[in-house]
């Protein structure tokens, strides 16, 4: 992996080895986490609050080959996946994301325990799923076997069949919305006041096209997949329109084997 911008490196420590322009090594996990880690900056939701999303797409916008992201990611990519995973307090993803990508809970890691104790963090990030109708399978491992209890938002008139559904599962219902559905700036508040501040999304399209138009997106991890796949695939966002495009700019960008892993921060 080389870095191509920036290409003095602010964010390492100074004691940490930074390959840059030719690198071709693997790189260690410390190093990715300190490419990575959370700004001190107050993001949308308030100070300390940082919402980041994490999401990959091919030359040609597609989001998913046959449904799914693996198709299109790389050992490198879910190396990342796996330090912004590391880095996070909680993971937001959208109910369908859940289904099709098969999703199970956060599974602790040895080389990240240390580090997410100083933080006084648990040894996991939370999954929480948003869901409107909680049209989910609770009897999954991701709701009756998570090292930390997986959350569901929801809305106020969400069926109450299906929310005492999901707490005999052992997951923690959260109200994010007057009506059926979840307002993501509500989201994000309700999340931070749990005490998850360092917030990622793995999306799907949908919720990270919600939470671009609500203007809560602080930064977008982007990962272009050197691969043309044509078809109708969802691009990495979807939904409503925003009036006005969002401006973000180039905070980092590294490369390996025709992958480029991007991260862009709101301006």
């Amino acid at each position: 992996m080389r870095r191509l911008f920036p290409v003095t490196d602010q964010t390492a420590a100074p004691e940490t080895p930074v390959t840059r322009e030719g690198g071709d090594r693997e790189w260690s996990l410390a190093e990715l986490a300190a490419v990575y880690a959370y700004p001190d900056t107050p993001g949308a939701g308030g100070p300390g609050v940082w919402l980041r999303a994490n999401m990959v797409s091919t030359l040609d916008g597609a989001a998913q080959h046959d449904n799914r992201s693996q198709p299109i990611s790389s050992a490198a990519d879910m190396r990342i996946f796996g330090t912004l995973r590391a880095l996070a307090d909680v993971v937001v993803v959208g109910a369908e994301t859940v289904r099709q990508e098969g999703y199970r809970p956060a599974r602790a890691r040895a080389e990240f325990a240390a580090d997410r104790q100083a933080a006084g963090q648990g040894p996991v990030p939370a999954i929480a799923v948003v869901s409107a109708g909680l049209g989910l399978d609770f009897a999954l491992p991701l709701f009756t076997s998570p090292l930390v209890p997986t959350l569901v938002l929801t809305g106020a008139a969400a069926p109450a069949g299906r929310v005492a559904a999901a707490e005999r599962a052992g997951a923690r219902v959260v109200v994010a919305g007057d009506g059926a559905g979840v307002d993501p700036a509500r989201a994000v508040e309700a999340l931070a006041a749990l005490g998850h501040r360092r917030l990622l999304t793995e999306g799907g399209p949908r919720l990270l096209g919600q939470f671009v138009a609500a203007g809560v997106l602080d930064e977008l991890c982007l990962t272009v997949s050197p691969l043309l796949t044509a078809g109708d695939a969802q691009r990495i966002a979807g939904g409503p329109s925003v009036a006005v495009p969002r401006r973000f700019e180039l905070a980092s960008l590294l490369e390996e084997e025709g992958f480029l892993f991007s991260r862009y921060r709101k301006v």
